[in-house]
């Protein structure tokens, strides 16, 4: 017996997006206090997307996933990152750095969890090198 899948309304959908918008920007500002160069948000290709490019002071390129979440009902936002979406984001980093003539540049894949709270307060936690 199938079971069906309920699709998310669009006020959900919308929601989400908002929330991980939001988390993208968090992410994007701690990266540059911190001295890198936003080089591209939300890059796209069949495989998949790359959230945030950046070149770090410290000479790498870094592909960060962000993964926002309003509650840890599901999880802390850096257990939605396993094995198979880091070596994705692999996959994707090289094509990134192939297509903008970088092959053979160092790079690191990092992400970046943003947890949101009740008050509207967040919490960012940032790992480099996950893979």
């Amino acid at each position: 017996m199938a079971t069906k899948i309920k699709r998310p309304s669009q006020k959900q959908s919308s929601r989400k997006q908002r929330i991980g918008a939001f988390g993208e920007e968090v992410a994007a500002q701690y990266l540059l206090a911190r001295g890198d160069e936003i080089m591209d948000r939300n890059w796209r290709i069949r495989e998949g997307e790359i959230d945030l490019v950046t070149l770090g002071t410290d000479g790498l390129f870094h592909f960060v996933e962000v993964k926002t979440r309003s509650s840890l009902a599901f999880g802390h936002p850096l257990e939605a990152i396993n094995r198979e979406k880091a070596h994705r984001m692999q996959r994707l980093a090289l094509g990134w750095l192939a297509t903008h003539g970088c092959l053979g540049c160092e790079y690191s894949i990092d992400a970046a969890a943003i947890l949101l709270a009740a008050d509207g307060s967040h919490t960012l936690e940032y790992r480099g090198g996950i893979l």
